[in-house]
């Protein structure tokens, strides 16, 4: 099975004038059809970086980066994967369906296909009676589902997500985690995400992937096993496998893979 993201052996230096700056160091990461990946480690350790060059947003100094089985350039020319940031982005002069149509719009897709999909979006992210609102008339949650909505628009079966919700109150937050969780397993979306948040990186993702402080780099893939994503609702949280898991990627960012609870798997 072709891996949707490839990353091998990269390295990213950003040059400076009396010195450079190793933001990634040989790091290597694979990512499924369907599977969500989570990036997280210290600020400045290079997850965003890493995504960038997923995106094709930045190029990497040494290795390889393929999407698809292709080169980062082409996968982002041929424009197989969504991006949704920690800003939602919207245009302010478009209402809620106009702002998830517009890459479909952009992209020359005959209006009434256009108003199918984006119905079909709106109900996906549960805000059929906003269409026609403006953003400013939304709170920063709904704002958000609007973006990944948009960011959904043309069916991508990759999405990368950097601190898309690093911006939301605490309930707003979990309850867009239960949604985003929601909207992959019935898209079958792979994701790579990246966040500061431990709790929101296990209850999302397949695994975690944790990276050291600068130059950023892979020291431990946990792998999450909390059933399904269909079974992954408010309970879970409470949950003691959930707090194990939570501990295992806390002690993995501080360094102390020592005592990992028992039933808690790395690699």
């Amino acid at each position: 099975m072709t891996a949707v993201v490839e990353v091998e052996n990269v390295t990213r230096v950003f040059a400076a004038a009396r010195s450079s700056v190793t933001a990634l160091d040989d790091v290597s990461l694979s990512v499924a059809p369907g599977e969500f990946v989570s990036l997280i480690g210290p600020s400045g350790c290079g997850k965003s970086t890493l995504l960038r060059l997923i995106a094709d947003l930045d190029e990497p100094t040494s290795g390889t980066v393929s999407v698809f089985g292709k080169t980062a350039r082409r996968a982002r020319l041929d424009q197989d994967y969504g991006i949704a940031f920690q800003q939602a982005g919207l245009l302010p002069w478009r209402t809620v369906a106009a702002n998830i149509g517009l890459p479909l719009e952009l992209h020359k897709v005959p209006a009434s296909a256009r108003k199918s999909r984006v119905a079909e979006l709106l109900a996906l992210v549960g805000l059929e009676e906003f269409a026609g609102h403006y953003p400013d008339q939304l709170s920063g949650g709904m704002q958000q589902r609007v973006a990944i909505a948009r960011a959904l628009a043309e069916k991508p079966r990759l999405l990368l997500m950097d601190e898309p919700f690093g911006a939301l109150d605490e309930m707003t937050r979990e309850r867009m985690q239960t949604e985003l969780v929601r909207l992959c397993a019935e898209t079958g979306a792979a994701v790579v995400f990246v966040t500061h948040s431990i709790p929101e990186a296990v209850f999302l993702s397949d695994r975690v992937v944790v990276m050291t402080p600068r130059p950023g780099r892979v020291t431990r893939v946990i792998e999450v096993r909390l059933g399904p994503a269909s079974d992954r609702g408010e309970r879970l949280r409470e949950s003691a496998d959930f707090y194990a898991t939570v501990t295992a990627v806390r002690e993995a960012l501080h360094g102390d893979g020592a005592s990992l609870p028992v039933g808690v798997e790395t690699r």
